[in-house]
């Protein structure tokens, strides 16, 4: 008997002849995670991760937080191997894990059985009524309930047979790098990194790009988003992040337009260097926090605007459905909602009009916007001056 742990995967499974691809990549980000706290094997096991430690000890506490936050997990199970699948080892078995589950504490149990190997010489049903019938009449504090159990012991019957009875819940969709490479623009709120992590649960790596105009936004706003950044990196890998010095260009913006179109040819302007930054980094689109309607910078006729900025990149808004309450929950659950509400501005809020435009026309905003003197020279510097960290 041998403690492992075992990764569970959805989508992945269903892929067809780059399926291995895939899984490939899944195992090679969970190897890199568990460089970091021991010698452990991981290698794939009909539709599961198995994952066994080299060493004497499988310290579940380090092991189960760096593997299922890993984007394409969908939850991991502490659980025990057996080598010998006779019916009489696996009732002992499960017997002593019940015992060392449930102590003497009363519970309510039921027994799920799974089979790859239909030579066995018992069915799934057969196997869980076996199994159950032992442990309820070894076990005084426990009962019967197929219906709503405290535990459900789950027994899977591969290569080999594996117990376990507490399944912890990851993220799902694919591993971080099997879907290409995007740029997000980064503020400091609640949106926009929830948008980069929701990129990245399809398989995106994710750059950023964070837009800082001292003296007007403070050296603690530039932190908020490092940090955030940091945060993401939890659940994306390695994060590259491009903080561009934006103002001089700001001020330039400020001055040369109406205060009602400001926000949009600010926008624009971000949206502009981000491409440029994107296309020097090998990134294959832009992302950004846009939710519909949420402010007076993502009505319909304003994203229009701002988008005609883009010329050669796709640009991604996964939460545009979504309402704020959605984005907070997400928000929250990754971490990154206590981070996002510190109260350091960001420059977008600080150079706000009163009264902003919620139906620009794009003719007219780019129009206004050849008109600004030295823009182009002022973008081209703003990216020259760029400082890039890796979190």
């Amino acid at each position: 008997m041998q403690n492992v742990l075992l990764a569970k995967y959805g989508e992945i499974a269903l892929r067809g002849k780059n399926r291995h691809l895939i899984e490939n990549a899944l195992l090679k980000t969970i190897s890199k995670n568990l460089e970091k706290v021991g010698n452990y094997s991981v290698k794939k096991e009909q539709g599961r991760v198995l994952i066994e430690s080299r060493e004497e000890n499988f310290d579940y506490d380090k092991v189960i937080p760096l593997v299922v936050n890993i984007l394409g997990i969908t939850a991991v199970c502490p659980a025990i191997k057996l080598e010998d699948n006779s019916i009489e080892n696996i009732r002992a078995k499960a017997l002593l894990h019940m015992k060392e589950y449930c102590g003497d504490k009363e519970y309510t149990f039921k027994v799920e059985t799974k089979r790859s190997d239909k030579q066995y010489p018992m069915d799934s049903r057969e196997i869980s009524t076996d199994i159950g019938g032992y442990i309820f009449n070894n076990m005084d504090n426990i009962k019967v309930d197929v219906r709503n159990p405290d535990i459900t012991l789950m027994v899977e019957i591969r290569n080999y047979t594996y117990i376990y009875s507490k399944l912890i819940k990851g993220f799902g969709g694919l591993p971080i790098g099997t879907s290409g490479k995007a740029t997000v623009l980064l503020s400091g709120g609640i949106d926009s990194p929830i948008s980069a992590f929701m990129m990245a649960k399809r398989g995106v790596s994710i750059e950023a790009v964070y837009f800082h105009s001292p003296p007007y936004t403070s050296d603690r706003a530039k932190q908020k988003v490092i940090d955030l950044a940091e945060q993401l990196s939890t659940f994306t890998g390695e994060i590259k992040l491009h903080i561009v010095p934006f103002t001089e260009t700001q001020l330039k913006i400020y001055e040369s337009v109406p205060p009602e179109k400001m926000t949009i040819l600010l926008k624009r302007a971000m949206f502009k260097i981000a491409e440029k930054i994107a296309i020097k980094n090998n990134s294959q689109g832009l992302v950004t926090g846009d939710s519909i309607g949420q402010v007076a910078s993502q009505t319909m006729q304003a994203i229009e605007a701002i988008n005609s900025a883009v010329t050669t990149l796709p640009v991604f808004r996964p939460l545009c459905s979504m309402d704020k309450q959605e984005i907070i929950d997400i928000a929250r659950k990754l971490g990154t909602f206590e981070i996002s509400i510190r109260p350091y501005e960001d420059c977008c809020t600080i150079f706000v009009a009163k009264h902003p435009e919620t139906k620009p026309k794009r003719n007219i905003i780019e129009n206004i916007e050849k008109n600004i003197k030295d823009l182009d020279i002022l973008i081209d510097k703003a990216i020259e001056n760029t400082e890039t960290i890796i979190l």
